[in-house]
């Protein structure tokens, strides 16, 4: 049986909780320290009928195993370098995920802009970026429940986007035949969502809601 937790991740469409993910605050804690944020972009992907996904066709390799794991597990992978950091989403077996691509630092801010060698948006307004704030350099935690795992989505812990902007996700295969399909979702306004211009950023309340 699936634990509350688990039943976040699981039960209704995966753009769904691609969009009730914003708001919700990310956690890493590496010995005594924490430091986290809260998601402002995520990113859907649907498994073996979405030609954007690591399962496209059925794909199954060692590298993406983890994604046919349980709802809420992990999926860190390595793309040009840079780590990312994607919840596994859907029943097992199910290799649907959520990729995170920003968050607006909130827990020892000046630790993750250490780990970033930055300060601003540059910290964390990537799926890179905020890997590497967070300060994670490695595929340790692949697979690992984030229930139990020292990365964790914190669903207590949240703000409520005022509006939620959808459009076709970044730096997948336009031609293929999901390319353009709108599974990107962001807070409107938020600096830290990646690609934000400065004339279209709420600098006063960063899309939250009072």
């Amino acid at each position: 049986m699936l634990t509350k937790y688990q039943q976040f991740f699981t039960g209704r469409p995966t753009t769904e909780i691609a969009k009730d993910l914003l708001g919700k605050m990310v956690k890493y804690q590496d010995g005594d320290e924490i430091v986290g944020g809260y998601i402002v972009e995520t990113e859907a992907y649907l498994g073996e009928q979405d030609s954007a996904s690591h399962a496209f066709n059925g794909r199954r390799t060692g590298y993406s195993e983890s994604l046919y794991g349980m709802p809420g597990n992990i999926y860190l992978y390595q793309i040009r370098g840079h780590y990312c950091f994607d919840i596994v989403v859907q029943d097992a077996e199910e290799p649907q995920g959520i990729l995170l691509r920003g968050i607006e630092p909130a827990i020892n801010v000046e630790k993750m802009a250490e780990n970033r060698h930055m300060t601003g948006v540059n910290i964390t307004n990537g799926p890179g970026k905020l890997v590497q704030a967070l300060g994670i350099h490695s595929r340790d935690l692949d697979g690992q429940p984030m229930e139990t795992s020292p990365l964790t989505v914190d669903l207590q812990d949240f703000k409520i986007p005022r509006e939620i902007t959808t459009t076709a996700r970044v730096g997948v295969n336009i031609k293929g035949a999901n390319g353009l399909s709108p599974r990107r979702f962001y807070v409107k306004g938020n600096p830290y969502v990646s690609n934000m211009k400065k004339r279209d950023m709420d600098m006063a309340n960063h899309g939250w809601k009072e």
